[in-house]
This record gives structure tokens, sequence and C-alpha cells, in this order.
């Protein structure tokens, strides 16, 4: 993108109708699930691929789109994801068995891995050359994903009263069709790319065997053991997939993941800190979405207002994060919100989770942690986009958010396993003990934010 045109409200706008779709489609299946189960007569683990095949399908593709960015210019690469995630959704709301269903879940993740590496690289080229704007433009980017993050479980219960789980695919058409139209009017042609890059063919196709044969060795472990040959299979397919993956990175001339990036202490800590935000919050949403329905007793509307508290606060914090980054630099608002969320849920965990204890209790857990990550969220993607050239923000941005979607499959797959099978007894005891091992790994993340140098702008490696 061209750096002497000012950026518009239009254009941080259209690149967040990008994060709107893609956060709505975290939050909206999970009170669906229960409801999709009977319908699709599916189990816990086919559900848990209806959450991770979305992840899987965002987090293998991540790595290629931020090169297919940087090479093909961000704006093309924006426009064809929302396509995509728009005829992905038609897909899933018309799927006649959760196979088929997974299938095109795992389509609209590639279509989200699309629209989120290739957003944040319009916004990078619109605002690098002021980095307080550029932090405040990301939180309002993050907001918009907290907005509809809070929208989701909502939305998605009123969907369901009205007319069944499959409205809650029907209702992306529109808002893709809306965000393609914007972003083909305000989004400029010009934009900053590397035409000589390469796409990484083999580089891809090892990581989608490393990460789907990690997943589904972590789903499947519940019911089949760690012994059984799908799960070993999968564990040891994963480790060779991953070996081998390195190997051709290390080797490539033009790598998908250019590993000399983690030389660079903080782009290696904030990459770090993405994974355990993720693996923590998505791993306790799924858990809580059963917990709710099956040991509370909520009905779909219920549970979807109890999510509220949980997914509102990322909005106001989202916006502080940026007043707060360009007043005292990236690493005070990543310690502090990573103690902050750590502490939600060891509220949360400690505040009697058995089927008569009091939604109140739970109060202020399912605040303090959207609150914590709130405010560290944009500072940890301000620092990856700060170490990179300009024309490797794609690909910075898609590493992060790679590592971020692998960390958040793994956790519903781990957390899942803890709570998947036993009475209301049992599911809120490993509800506990999920809790507890999210509140390790959140102040695990805020010494990871400690440990990282300190200063706004994070030096760039070149590339």
């Amino acid at each position: 993108m061209s750096t002497d045109r000012p950026a518009t409200p239009a254009l941080l706008l259209a690149c967040s109708f990008a994060f709107i779709i893609v956060q709505l489609d975290v939050t909206i299946v999970n009170v669906a699930l229960p409801r999709m189960g009977a319908d699709l007569h599916a189990s816990v683990g086919a559900l848990q691929w209806v959450v991770d095949a979305y992840t899987l399908g965002f987090a293998v593709f991540l790595l290629s789109a931020g090169v297919m960015g940087d090479k093909f210019g961000a704006r093309r690469v924006f426009l064809a994801g929302f396509i995509l995630f728009l005829l992905a959704s038609a897909a899933c709301a018309l799927a006649p068995t959760a196979l088929l269903l997974n299938v095109a879940r795992a389509l609209q993740g590639v279509g989200a891995a699309l629209l989120v590496p290739s957003s944040l690289a319009i916004l990078n080229a619109a605002y690098r050359h002021d980095p307080t704007r550029l932090a405040k433009a990301i939180g309002w980017w993050t907001a918009a994903g907290g907005v509809s993050i809070a929208a989701g479980p909502v939305l998605g219960a009123l969907l369901l009263t009205m007319g069944g789980w499959r409205g809650i695919f029907w209702v992306n058409v529109p808002i893709c069709l809306a965000g393609c139209a914007l972003a083909w009017t305000v989004v400029p042609r010009a934009t900053a790319r590397a035409p000589a890059r390469h796409l990484d063919v083999a580089g891809q196709l090892l990581v989608i065997v490393a990460l789907a044969g990690l997943i589904a060795a972590m789903i499947e472990t519940p019911a089949l053991g760690w012994t059984h040959p799908v799960v070993a299979g999968g564990l040891l397919l994963a480790l060779i997939a991953g070996a081998a993956f390195i190997a051709v990175e290390r080797r490539a001339a033009a790598p998908m993941l250019p590993l000399r990036l983690f030389a660079s202490r903080p782009f290696s800590g904030a990459v770090l800190f993405g994974v355990l935000v993720n693996f923590t919050y998505y791993g306790m949403i799924f858990v809580l979405s059963f917990y709710l329905q099956r040991v509370r007793g909520y009905t779909v509307m219920q549970a979807g207002l109890a999510f509220l508290p949980l997914t509102g606060t990322f909005i106001f914090s989202n916006i502080a994060s940026g007043r707060l980054v360009a007043r005292s630099g990236l690493r005070p608002p990543m310690v502090a919100g990573g103690l902050i969320c750590g502490a939600g849920y060891a509220l949360l965990g400690a505040c009697g989770m058995g089927p008569a204890a009091s939604f109140l209790a739970m109060l202020p857990g399912l605040v303090l942690i959207p609150a914590g990550m709130g405010l560290a969220v944009p500072p940890m993607t301000t620092a990856i986009l700060s170490s990179v050239e300009k024309e490797q923000a794609g690909t910075a941005s898609a590493i992060l958010n790679t590592a971020r979607q692998v960390g958040g499959a793994a956790g519903v797959a781990m957390f899942g396993a803890i709570v998947a099978h036993g009475d209301a007894a049992a599911m809120t005891a490993g509800v506990r003990i999920v809790m507890a091992i999210c509140a390790i790994l959140l102040m695990a993340a805020a010494a990871t934010a400690g440990w990282t140098r300190p200063g706004q702008v994070l030096p760039a490696v070149a590339g």
C-alpha cells in the first residue's frame, strides 16, 4: 500500500469486518454444539472437530496466506478470503452429516487464514509511519473481534431458538458480502509486494500433515487411549512431519516460515505469549459450553447470555490497551494482561462449580479473563508487526496467528479430553482442573512478556 495515502476510518472498518467474521465463527458455534450432536448423531469427538476443523484449516494455511499476501498484494488475498468464507459458510449450512460439516468448517478456516494476515498487512502499511497510531488501530481492530466474540453466543442462541443451528452459518453470507463490497471500495489497489517470493509447496504439505496428525491424536485419545494405533500413529506422523518441515524450511531459498525471525527475543516471546493465551481461552470456552448446559442445566439462550461477561470486556480493554501502549510501551500491558487473565482463571476455578453454584460467584473470573486478554493482545500483535520489514508484514502476522490457532486447537483437544467422559460430578472436577491449568499457563505468559526486551518498536529482522 502506498504510504503517502492517509489511512481512513473506512479502511479500518474494512479490515475490522474481516476480524469480525473470523472471530464470530469461533464462538457462535459453541452454544449450538449439543443441538448439532443430537441432529447429526455426532459424538463429543465429532463435535470437537466442528471447532477444531475450523481452527486447523485456519492454522495450517496461515503461513501460505501470509506469503501470498506479500507476493500478490494484500488486497487481492483479502477479497479472496471473503469470497471463500462466504462459500464455505453456505456449505456448512447445507451439510447433511457431521463429516461434511467438518470439511466445510475446514474450508471456512482457510478463508479465515486469507483474511487475517492480509487485513493486518493493510493496517500495517497504512499506519506504519506512526507506531502509536498503529497500536491504536490494532486495538480497534481487536475490539471489533471482541464485539463479535461477545455477540457470538447470544446470536447463536437466538438463531437456534428461531430456526435451528444451520442459521448460524447462513448469517455469515450477508456479513461477507458487506465486507467484500467495503474492501473493494476503500482498500487501495497499490500494496506493498514482494513478487520474488515463492510459495513453499513442500512446507505447506508438511505443516498440514504435522498439525492434522497432532490434533487428530489429541481428540481421539480419550476414546481410544494413547496406545491405540490411530493415536500413536498420529503422534508419530506429526513428529516426523514436523521435523521434516523444519529441515525443509532451513534449506529453502524462500521459506514460508523464516526461522531466523525467532532469533529475535521480542518476536519469539510474543509468539509464545500468543500460544499460551489461545490455548487457555479457546479450550476453556469449549469446556464451559458443555458445563453450563449439561451440569448447570442452562438452556441455549441462558448459556449464550452467560458468555457475555466472558467476551464483552474485550471491547473496553482492547481500546484501553492502545492508549496504555502509547504511554508505557509494549511490555507493561502484556505483563499486566497476563497476570489479570491468570487471576481470572484462578477465581473461576475457586468459585465452586457445582450444579447449585451461584453464577454471581463466577462473574469476577468471567470479567477478569477477557479484561486481561484485551490489554495484552494488541501490544503482542504490534510487537510482531514492528519486528519485520513492511513487505513481510503478512508473513509475520501469519506466523503469530498460526501459532495462536495451533494453541487454540490443542486447548480444545486437551481440555475436551479432560471433561469428555463421566457424570456431572466428573465434569465439574474436570472444569476445576482446566481452570487451574489455565491460571498457571497465564502466569507463565506474563513471565514470558516480562522476559522480552521492553520498547515500543522492536528491532527489524531483514528478509
